[in-house]
């Protein structure tokens, strides 16, 4: 039989016809990248537990056959209600889904597959709604039947309504027949430190396992594999950016004069993270640090004096925002702080697209002359037209909207500058090690004296409907004694959102519930321009789609104190600060992210008067999203809840897309549950790469970072 290798292409080891139905279903081109197509659980009839006994509120997996199938209009809102019956031959349940038609081309009487849920009740009898499932063909069954009998576990694969999971199962014992030799990325002491696998017989055992307790052993072995490899990739990054040259950045009068005029002192966090950026600057390579800290904690004031070292000697910095308002914010603060010395010296330049021709051009002409020494922008920064005299610093704010692909772009406008990376969203130990591990992380815990505290209370009108109008009057109470509020929604029209926006929510019509309510800035405006305690309240709208200059304008008003109550959308959750902001309403809470929820809430408290934060839901006590909002309310940790975001929604959500590369293929590995084995790869990857820095003398890893890291994904290593 031909012999394959980890990047033959999948085309000429399975079939040009499967091969391009595995390409568009999954992405994948080599065999290497079927063979990390891992199941992700694996199916033993005898151990499923029986439909008539399953417990209520509980994620189960079922093998059962179709019965009945039904569909139906919904009665309390637009769209169709699909119900199928199953049965495991003892009992019965249904499943649900909401605008879902397509389905019943798939889910027809007689068919059998493994359905998978959250068991709940309607009306008295069980259902899953919305559940995952992988059906079966005649073929599929028959195998099913068999395994029962020899009790082997059947790998289940993440699978699609073209490529089945049984189709899958088929083509990986095809390509390990025929599979040639593969790399060996794990040193022998690693392997027999941990007592792990060979790779070839981990790849075996976690596609085709003869028992279930083979399958443990092939995961421990494939997840250190992962994280070996990764922390290789990012530690050659490292000794890679180590390995260039960079100008030196010294202090100077700029810097001292600065701190002389500062009004306050500097937090201890503030003055041992500007310490390490100082070292940084004058180092012989260049900065590659990301500073995260809380909101308010004052990055960019560390930004900033960071800024003056580098304009000490001419040098320039670029700030990249990711929204307008947020640049324009930044180019006000930074103003403000340097005041009207040092401001007409470095000229602080605002550069975005949304500027009007001329004065987009004088800005370009002040960043390329060298004139402006602080340039902060949006995208237009990136654009080819943009170029700087002597760019010494990039300066990333909020690094989580930004690609790989963006930051590279606009370092490349300079000559090895020094890189500064910021964030509010504090990320987890892990995270940092996994994602930023080419990167120096520093964190600013304390903050600035003054602040005064927030507290945030869940509005649950699930329970208690009657609170959505204390809601207003509680806003009202506030701007009557001088103070401004926000209130934020998910979107800017709620009734402008298509049928597929709430495709995938309960409908109360089948969960027993009242239908949910949509809140757009629009919807909220309109309630409050006919709300008799807001007849005497100025009240402005704020959201993305607005023009430029009319977003500054309204932002501007606010912070002036010309407008009382900004009912916004999620445009206001970096850089807005404006004191005398003392409440937040959030309406659907449940539908943002806790990370979000807490960075929304930073924008009040931040002047001497105490914070409130009213986090507004209709989502039920015990479901996923309330537990989100009840998590919010319970701290003001961002790192605690940087935590608790990984836990409930996994990795893949908090590493994001454009974190680019290798950060964003993890397969089994897992940054919460897996810290030890991520602490421990990067201990082996060390030591290792301190006796071979070349690999020359581990060619199996080589071999497996070439895959595993190939070109592409070094590129995208390469540009942090």
């Amino acid at each position: 039989m031909t012999s394959f290798t980890l990047d033959s292409r999948l085309g000429g080891a399975i079939g040009g016809k499967t091969a391009a139905a595995l390409e568009r279903a999954f992405g994948m081109k080599t065999v290497g990248d079927l063979l990390v197509h891992y199941p992700r659980r694996y199916a033993r009839r005898g151990e499923l537990t029986p439909i008539s006994t399953l417990p209520i509120g509980e994620p189960v997996t079922i093998v059962a056959e179709v019965r009945r199938v039904n569909e139906r209009r919904m009665k309390n809102r637009n769209g169709s209600l699909l119900e199928v019956v199953i049965s495991d031959g003892n009992g019965e349940m249904s499943l649900t889904f909401f605008n879902q038609s397509w389905r019943v081309r798939d889910l027809r009487p007689g068919r059998q597959g493994i359905f998978a849920g959250k068991v709940g009740v309607y009306r008295g009898a069980q259902q899953l709604a919305h559940p995952d499932y992988e059906l079966f063909d005649d073929e599929d069954a028959a195998r099913l039947k068999a395994a029962e009998n020899v009790h082997l576990p059947i790998p289940i694969y993440p699978a699609t309504s073209t490529v089945a999971s049984w189709q899958l199962q088929k083509t990986v014992e095809l390509v390990l027949d025929g599979l040639g030799e593969i790399p060996e990325p794990l040193p022998p002491e690693v392997r027999a430190r941990h007592d792990l696998l060979d790779a070839r017989t981990a790849l075996e055992r976690i596609h085709r396992p003869q028992q279930f307790d083979e399958v443990d052993q092939a995961r421990a072995t494939l997840r250190m594999q992962e994280a070996f490899v990764l922390q290789v990739a990012l530690l050659q990054q490292r000794a890679f950016v180590r390995a260039m040259s960079a100008t030196r950045r010294s202090p100077g009068s700029l810097l001292e004069r600065f701190d002389a005029a500062l009004p306050f002192p500097l937090t201890p966090d503030q003055v041992s993270v500007g310490e390490q950026v100082r070292r940084d600057l004058q180092g012989d390579w260049p900065m590659n640090r990301l500073v995260q800290g809380e909101v308010g904690s004052g990055k960019t004031l560390v930004a900033l004096r960071a800024m003056l070292q580098v304009a000490q000697d001419g040098g320039q910095s670029a700030l990249i925002a990711p929204t307008e308002v947020l640049a324009a914010q930044h180019v006000r603060s930074i103003a403000r702080m340097l005041g009207p010395q040092l401001a007409p010296e470095l000229m602080p330049t605002l550069l975005t697209g949304q500027l009007p021709a001329a004065d987009r051009r004088k800005a370009a002409l002040r960043a390329a002359s060298g004139q402006a020494r602080i340039v902060v922008g949006t995208h237009a920064l990136l654009s080819e037209s943009t170029t700087f005299a002597d760019l010494g610093l990039v300066v990333v704010d909020e690094q989580h909207r930004f690609g790989v692909e963006q930051r590279e772009s606009l370092r490349a406008k300079g000559s090895s500058p020094h890189a500064l990376v910021l964030t509010a969203t504090p990320i987890p130990r892990t995270v940092a090690m996994t994602v930023f591990g080419d990167l120096d992380v520093s964190t600013i815990r304390t903050m600035p004296a003054g602040r005064a505290p927030i507290e945030t209370f869940v509005a649950p009108l699930a329970e208690r409907p009657g609170w959505f109008g204390r809601v207003w009057e509680r806003i009202a109470e506030e701007v009557g004694q001088g103070r401004q509020a926000f209130v934020v929604c998910a979107a800017i029209d709620a009734e402008a959102l298509t049928k597929d926006d709430t495709a995938d929510e309960p409908a109360g019509d089948a969960m027993g519930e009242a239908p949910r309510t949509r809140w757009g800035v629009v919807q909220v405006a309109d309630l409050l321009s006919r709300h008799p305690s807001f007849a005497d309240i100025r009240v402005q709208i704020l959201h993305g789609k607005m023009p430029s200059d009319e977003k500054d304008a309204v932002m501007q008003a606010f912070a002036r104190g010309d407008v009382d109550v900004l009912v916004a959308t999620t445009v206001v959750e970096v850089g807005v600060d404006v004191p005398n902001a003392s409440t937040m309403a959030i309406l659907e809470a449940d539908r943002f992210g806790v990370s979000q929820l807490h960075q929304l809430r930073g924008r009040v408290g931040r002047g001497g008067v105490p914070g409130l934060c009213l986090l507004v839901t209709e989502a039920a006590q015990g479901t996923p999203a309330r537990d989100r909002v009840d998590a919010v309310a319970s701290t003001l940790d961002g790192f605690a809840l940087a935590e608790v975001d990984l836990e409930l929604r996994g990795e893949g959500d908090v590493l994001g897309d454009a974190q680019s590369g290798a950060r964003s293929s993890l397969r089994l590995l897992r940054v919460v549950k897996d810290a030890d084995i991520i602490a421990e790869a990067r201990i082996a990857a060390e030591n290792v790469l301190e006796d071979d820095p070349a690999l020359t003398r581990n060619p199996g890893l080589a071999a497996a970072l070439e895959h595993s890291v190939g070109m592409a994904q070094r590129a995208a290593l390469a540009k942090n």
